[in-house]
């Protein structure tokens, strides 16, 4: 089995001063019949910049990132098996929950959400998947 990074058409992501990526990620990469998507911010993938706004705007926006990854590797939402959802504050785990509803409301995948202290950029969550390909 050989692993396969996935390609997201005009995406754009952060770049530091040397003018490459600012991270050394992949969004997205097969294995078998499985997808293994990246923890993703609320990124903004036509101008690379972070989206800004309330938990409920960056949860939204985190998500339609991965339906877009997920799109550009042949796979939907709906095959999902598990997130695991980061996010700098305890106290937005309902206001996550409202939204991550809209994407699954019903059947939704497995998930895990873990709080973590801070991120070296100015964001909230960060969300990441596998899901079958």
């Amino acid at each position: 089995m050989k692993k396969e990074v996935i390609k997201i058409p005009g995406l754009k992501t952060p770049l530091g001063e040397d003018g490459k990526p600012l991270v050394p990620i992949s969004m997205a990469t097969r294995a078998g019949d499985f997808i293994f998507v990246s923890g993703i911010p609320p990124l903004d993938y036509n101008t690379g910049e972070l989206v800004q706004g309330d938990i409920l705007v960056q949860t939204r926006k985190s998500l339609e990132n991965i339906r877009t990854i997920l799109e550009a590797a042949g796979s939907s939402l709906d095959n999902i098996v598990k997130t695991t959802v980061y996010a700098a504050n305890a106290g937005y785990y309902h206001q996550i929950n409202s939204v991550y509803r809209e994407f699954f409301a019903e059947d939704p995948p497995a998930r895990t959400f873990v709080t973590v202290g801070a991120w070296p950029m100015p964001f909230d969550i960060e969300i990441e998947c596998v899901a079958i390909g």
